[in-house]
């Protein structure tokens, strides 16, 4: 006999858009039971599995032409350099290291093999900046370009997870933050300068020894940021059921950004609130003086009331949302 459905509140006729992100995870989390290897299942940057007496750290993510890259826009090792760095990134995120890795890719049959070739040597040398290994994989025909990727590490600690936060401590964050968005920004208006936040689309230079320096200091929640910081934190937060409040003068906002927002007539402040893809590390900590060399305090964690959510300077933020794994 089949199981029973574990969703039978969801018509069978809704749609992605009619549930809403939190609602199809939910939904996709129900079905699947969790065994008893299984320490943290879906929610956080990565699953984290005991294998034996060790805990192993599992993760996920696709990349799909013209969703997530464009050919006129970077070349096939950028792409490879990007498809790894955001898979090596989960694994910083909870404090760990990755080794091993799988890709697997769907491609057009008249994609030339130099591309495919050139993604894969990308993708080795991002991976060599950690040390980690590619195992195996799969090829497959599409119409479009479509990376899957999963990677497997460990901690040397307890992986350090989004749910920990507690009001009293403070809100640091390691690496670059907005500058991907404003290469995106560059890139959609036809130009290509500043050279810097173009590259910053294309490869993204996440704080690999960030993650581990943070858990060695006693950091009590982390993740990285890929959809943006307030959509980033917003899902900290409801994890820890705190608030968080960022102080924008604390935000470092580079000339570069500036130049760009000038030049477009937006706030480059918000570039750096909202802009995903730069796979920063944001995390909380006891007080200011447990924050590691690499990070930079932020702002500050606050009893939730009931309500857990990001401001700014106390004042509430739209951009407060993002996707987030499952």
């Amino acid at each position: 006999m089949a199981p029973a459905d574990p969703t039978p509140s969801v018509p069978r006729d809704a749609t992605l858009a009619d549930l809403g992100e939190f609602g199809v995870i939910e939904a996709l989390t129900a079905i699947f039971e969790q065994g008893d290897h299984v320490d943290v299942g879906p929610g956080d940057d990565a699953a984290v599995l005991w294998c034996d007496d060790d805990q192993v750290l599992v993760s996920s993510d696709l990349m799909v032409q013209d969703r997530h890259f464009r050919r006129d826009w970077s070349e096939a090792a950028d792409v490879g350099h990007r498809a790894a760095a955001q898979n090596l990134s989960d694994i910083n995120a909870m404090g760990g290291r990755a080794h091993s890795l799988t890709v697997g890719l769907a491609v057009p049959a008249d994609l030339p093999v130099a591309w495919v070739l050139d993604f894969a040597r990308g993708f080795a040398e991002e991976c060599a900046l950690v040390g980690a290994s590619v195992v195996g994989g799969d090829l497959t025909r599409a119409d479009a370009i479509v990376v899957a990727v999963t990677v497997i590490g460990r901690c040397r600690l307890d992986p350090v997870l989004r749910s920990g936060a507690e009001p009293g401590e403070v809100v640091a964050i390691a690496g670059r933050q907005g500058w991907a968005a404003g290469g995106l920004a560059v890139l959609s208006r036809g130009f290509r300068s500043p050279r810097a936040l173009v590259e910053a689309h294309r490869r993204p230079q996440p704080p690999y020894d960030a993650g581990p320096a943070a858990a060695d200091a006693g950091a009590t929640a982390m993740l990285d940021v890929s959809d943006g910081l307030l959509g980033d934190l917003a899902h900290l937060a409801r994890a820890s059921g705190v608030s968080i409040d960022l102080e924008r003068a604390a935000l470092d906002v580079p000339e570069a950004l500036q130049a760009v927002a000038a030049a477009t007539g937006s706030d480059p402040t918000e570039l750096v609130l909202t802009g995903g893809d730069d796979h920063s590390l944001v995390a909380t900590f006891g007080s200011a003086d447990e924050v590691p060399a690499a990070f930079r305090v932020i702002g500050r964690v606050l009893a939730a009331d009931g309500d857990p959510r990001v401001t700014v300077d106390g004042v509430a933020h739209e951009g407060a949302g993002g996707w987030t794994h499952f």
